[in-house]
């Protein structure tokens, strides 16, 4: 993984400007110039083409922050050379339709950047940084709410031309760039008869998906995609506007700006970035652990929702007996469609074996109908890519269980009644996603020194609850959004009541307003936070960069 880290330039540029107009004047023209030195560091020609009173004048204290983002705008513009594009350009409006849901579409920031290389990624930071102007960062952009991976008024950083997908020699690690999606990897990966922990439907971010948790089809045998990241790591192209820019890997320590992070290297945030998410700096880079994988057996059934009885009781089984065979995975969903309710099975398991004996449960349940088949990882990620359409209003909401067959009916009663009340909403399709944590995926969460989750084998398995809602007009906004919260919160209350309630809260399904990590425990939550001081003194990522889970809860960005 390659990680940027705000540095000792840009920490006092930031902090500078929160100074007052009576003692700015000399430090902001001095500070100027030491911005201007730095991004010469990283082998640009400087910001002779900008005056320190320009600078001066549009970074006023007191300004509005979109006059700041829009110097910030301009001085990257010069920068880097046709990778920054401004409000309402072609570029801009296709990069703002690259969202998965439309609250995260509708989000407009000044501009947006899409760096070539950390040191873009590094240059754009010092500017923003040294203006005050609030960013946002894009891999995959596969939030619900908005602000997540994209800014009003500020700088949205876009790390799509971050693509690298490369092989090492030995076939044991794949270098793959923040700006990839899961399909971008396996693409690559699959004709070579190789995998890494990766996602499980084709169009969500490399990124995202790897900070926050990660699981995947072969978690079971491997663990979850944080657990699988051996480095961090950089490369950079020669481009126009820049002077002494090798090709190849580059790590620039600069005061910390650029690291290569590891199990040696930086152990500390080596471990917080197992699950941290955006909280410590943008990584560029994942260098992932790589194995050999074939063709797989797996694809998607349909069932009747008054199945539901057999099928919760065949999950609970599964996921008890689930470290007897490692190659398997599973995921159960109930939703509301075309104005009735049905069941879905994901079955899926690493081997091209048919119907291995982990599923006879599942599968000796009759079917309305059924992909199940032989087939290759990529196939797979794109069957499942279609129940996850973009181009609605979405919401994501979860909470984590003990494992129970009984709590899983309860838990069905309580979304039935309660979308009962949102039915009518203009293309509603309300899904309850149900999958196990099992004591051999967590067994893994130990390697390489841990990761930040604060799960224990012994607490699994566990079930692992997804709400999530689609809808298309905002004038259901808050009638569903409402509903979505009485249903995890009554569903919690009733895990409570039979004391199969459970502290975790899985990032990548979170809403906006969960604390996800208060549920890691307070040990690792303060680690976290001490980790973050020590690489982000100033805390750039927390206020600057204000949209996702935030240390210290206040999560910024909106549902509607």
């Amino acid at each position: 993984m390659h990680f940027l880290l705000p540095g000792t330039l840009l920490t006092l540029a930031w902090l500078a400007c929160f100074l007052t107009h009576s003692v700015l004047v000399d430090s902001k023209l001095d500070t100027f110039s030491n911005l201007s030195s730095a991004v010469q560091d990283l082998g640009f020609v400087g910001l002779d083409g900008f005056s320190s009173r320009e600078i001066l004048d549009g970074a006023g204290v007191g300004g509005a922050s979109t006059d700041v983002c829009s110097l910030a705008c301009d001085i990257l513009d010069y920068l880097l050379v046709d990778l920054v594009s401004s409000l309402g350009s072609l570029s801009y409006n296709y990069q703002q339709s690259k969202y998965w849901s439309n609250q995260q579409a509708e989000t407009r920031p000044v501009c947006r950047v899409q760096p070539a290389c950390a040191k873009d990624v590094a240059a754009t930071l010092l500017v923003t940084g040294f203006l005050g102007c609030p960013f946002a960062v894009k891999s995959g952009g596969h939030a619900s709410f908005a602000g997540a991976s994209n800014i009003q008024g500020g700088v949205t950083i876009d790390l799509k031309k971050l693509r690298m997908v490369q092989v090492s020699p030995d076939r044991t690690t794949t270098q793959v760039g923040a700006g990839n999606r899961w399909i971008d990897v396996y693409n690559t990966l699959t004709p070579m008869n190789l995998a890494v922990i990766g996602g499980r439907v084709a169009d969500i971010g490399v990124g995202g998906l790897t900070l926050g948790g990660g699981i995947s089809f072969f978690s079971g045998r491997y663990g979850w995609a944080c657990d699988s990241v051996r480095n961090y790591e950089a490369s950079c192209k020669e481009r126009l506007r820049s002077r002494n820019r090798a090709n190849g890997n580059q790590v620039v320590l600069a005061n910390g700006r650029i690291l290569n992070v590891n199990a040696k290297s930086y152990p500390d945030l080596y471990w917080a970035l197992r699950g941290g998410g955006n909280n410590f700096g943008v990584v560029t880079r994942f260098d992932l652990e790589t194995f050999e994988q074939g063709n797989m057996w797996g694809g998607m059934a349909l069932y009747p929702v008054a199945a539901n009885t057999s099928i919760f009781k065949a999950f609970e089984n599964f996921a008890n007996n689930a470290p007897k065979d490692p190659d398997a995975a599973l995921i159960t969903a109930f939703a509301y469609a075309q104005g009735q309710y049905f069941a879905s099975i994901d079955l899926e398991y690493a081997k091209p074996i048919v119907n291995p004996p982990i599923f006879h449960e599942f599968t000796a349940i009759p079917s309305l109908q059924s992909t199940l088949r032989i087939a290759n990882l990529t196939d797979l990620t794109v069957e499942l890519n279609s129940s996850n359409p973009s181009g609605f209003r979405e919401t994501y909401r979860t909470a984590t269980f003990k494992n129970s067959a009984a709590l899983q009916g309860k838990i069905l009663d309580i979304f039935t009644s309660e979308v009962a009340s949102i039915k009518d909403a203009g293309g509603i399709l309300p899904a309850l996603v149900m999958q196990p944590i099992t004591k051999d995926m967590i067994s893994r969460f130990r390697k390489n020194g841990g990761n930040a989750l604060g799960i224990a084998e012994s607490d699994g398995p566990l079930l692992l609850t997804n709400l999530a809602i689609m809808w298309s007009s905002t004038q259901d906004d808050d009638r569903v959004l409402a509903a979505a919260k009485r249903i995890i919160d009554r569903s919690v209350a009733t895990a409570k009541e039979m004391r199969l309630d459970y502290k975790y809260i899985y990032q990548n399904y979170a809403s906006l307003d969960q604390d996800v990590f208060a549920s890691y425990g307070l040990e690792n939550k303060n680690r976290l936070i001490q980790i973050s001081r020590k690489y982000d003194p100033r805390r750039v990522f927390q206020i600057l960069q204000p949209g996702y889970f935030k240390l210290d809860g206040n999560n910024g960005g909106s549902m509607t």
